[in-house]
């Protein structure tokens, strides 16, 4: 039995070329707002509705610490999910023949919260991101 409940999308981590002209499609052109800076990972986080779109230079770090992939402009992707039982979601992962990476405290669209990173079957990274922080 899956111990949580999919709520939506939380965001999207493209890696882009050019952050600026990024920046001037998504908030100029499509009426995203900039929602928060993180220099120290090179993000740049924008509102998207509810949701977010996240902004980082193609070359930069992966969150979770692995190399970047070749050809893969998407980073990852986030699923906002309740409840956030580490436990149950790390043993009902393993049954299903996935690791899960560490567990932190992460920015998404709601503000900070628990999250973790899986990978699917053609190695896309999925961030499942709990509830946020009351």
């Amino acid at each position: 039995m899956i111990p949580f409940k999919l709520e939506h999308i939380d965001h999207v981590v493209l890696r882009v070329a050019d952050v600026a002209k990024s920046l001037s499609f998504y908030v100029d052109t499509l009426g995203c707002s900039v929602d928060k800076v993180q220099p120290d990972i090179e993000l740049t986080q924008l509102r998207a509705g509810t949701s977010q779109i996240d902004l980082v230079p193609i070359n930069a770090k992966r969150g979770d610490g692995l190399p970047i992939g070749p050809g893969r402009n998407v980073d990852h992707f986030a699923l906002e999910i309740a409840p956030f039982d580490e436990a149950a979601i790390r043993a009902y992962l393993a049954t299903q023949g996935i690791d899960a990476g560490e567990s932190k405290r992460r920015y998404g669209a709601k503000g900070y919260g628990p999250s973790l990173y899986i990978t699917d079957p053609d190695g896309n990274v999925v961030e499942l991101k709990g509830p946020p922080e009351a």
